[in-house]
């Protein structure tokens, strides 16, 4: 599929004949629950980034909450309920929602207006007293800078979490994004960088919280642990054990189906990251001379989720315009994720500490929006996009 079929859609699918074929084979199995190609899955995706671990969900939204339960439970981490997590003020939803649900307190910090990732000046300033960790976002496809985030992390013994659902492939300084921290979370919605239909992973190298997480990812039980291990040793008795509750888990197991795609677009990866590199070239270049829009400014190597556009001079106050006259142009935009997150409604339900002026997570949110990007070839939805906004200059 391309652009040209579908005006500039936001996303697109990855697949070919490998992932209708990985699926039949399922299908032909019979075995559509959760199964040895989940777990081969899990095996080279952790390979893939350099982690020692890797445990597959049902969604990047569910790889977060396991994540911060995880954290929460392991008796080794002190991370504890009215303990502060720093996040940044720019996110999606389910970055916050489990730290709320864990009695956690988010404490919002302002974006860097170029990259969209947290500012580190800010972040280290807010450390205070209560603080015990980092939930780093990895936004639209640019890392974080992971030489200076760890240090903090570590200068402050801070526990560091990735939220990376938006940046597989991504790198900076030689380590992969959602690699950094403790823990890593991806996401293989349809609009991500692979698709597993749905699906999320869990990266991390320690064996504990990699045996924590099974558990937690299937009820709590002990089924799929070893006989010895880190969570709770098994009786010996076969029917006990796969009936044994210790953890206060859920159900968000993937599908054997998700594991089998996810086995055939992982080996497209090093393609899939390149083409939207190669896009990206094009799209800064196209770009560079237009001043009334600010570019998000690459950290590292970029995986290029999409193309954010912070509209400034004079097409400041003009998002609806901007929306407008892209949707009759055949381009499909959407806000920069969430935009300020404080300024949703929902945070009306959520114990957090908000500072009283988060300026460029404010102007995101009135004066953002991205487009999409794919892993073909889209110089021709990029200049539509560049006419586009250059005829409401």
């Amino acid at each position: 599929m391309t652009e040209a079929s579908q005006g500039f859609p936001l996303a697109t699918s990855s697949w070919d004949e490998a992932e209708y074929a990985a699926i039949q084979r399922v299908v032909d199995s019979g075995r559509f629950t959760m199964g040895p190609l989940v777990k081969q899955f899990e095996a080279e995706f952790a390979a893939h980034f350099g982690a020692g671990f890797g445990v597959m969900v049902n969604s990047g939204s569910s790889a977060n909450l396991l994540a911060v339960a995880a954290a929460v439970l392991d008796p080794r981490i002190d991370l504890n309920a009215g303990d502060e997590v720093l996040v940044p003020a720019v996110s999606w939803a389910t970055t916050y929602y489990p730290l709320h649900q864990y009695g956690l307190i988010p404490r919002f910090v302002d974006i860097d207006i170029d990259t969209l990732n947290m500012d580190l000046d800010l972040a280290e300033a807010a450390v205070g007293p209560k603080t015990k960790a980092i939930f780093a976002v990895n936004l639209l496809g640019n890392p974080n800078d992971f030489t200076r985030l760890t240090a903090l992390a570590e200068n402050r013994g801070l526990v560091l979490l990735e939220d990376n659902c938006e940046s597989l492939g991504a790198r900076h300084e030689g380590t992969w994004a959602g690699a950094a921290g403790l823990m890593g979370t991806f996401s293989a919605f349809f609009s991500h960088h692979i698709s597993t239909m749905e699906g999320g992973v869990i990266l991390t190298d320690d064996e504990q919280l990699y045996q924590e997480l099974t558990s937690l990812r299937a009820h709590g039980w002990t089924r799929e642990l070893p006989e010895k291990n880190f969570v709770h040793d098994k009786t010996g008795d076969r029917f006990d054990d796969l009936f044994r509750f210790v953890l206060p888990g859920y159900n968000v197991r993937p599908l054997e189906m998700s594991g089998a795609i996810g086995i055939e677009q992982l080996k497209k990866v090093p393609s899939l990251v390149e083409g939207r590199r190669r896009n990206a070239e094009y799209f800064v270049s196209k770009f560079a001379g237009l001043d009334t829009v600010r570019l998000q400014r690459e950290t590292g190597e970029s995986s290029w989720f999409g193309f954010s556009l912070v509209l400034e001079g004079a097409l400041a106050g003009r998002r609806a315009d901007v929306a407008r006259a892209l949707e009759a142009a055949g381009v499909e935009a959407r806000p920069i994720v969430a935009g300020n997150f404080a300024r949703n409604p929902v945070m009306r339900y959520l114990d957090a500490v908000v500072p009283e002026e988060l300026p460029a997570a404010d102007k995101v949110h009135v004066d953002g929006l991205f487009v999409g990007n794919h892993h073909y070839p889209v110089e021709p939805g990029i200049d539509l996009v560049f006419e586009t906004l250059s005829a409401l200059s």
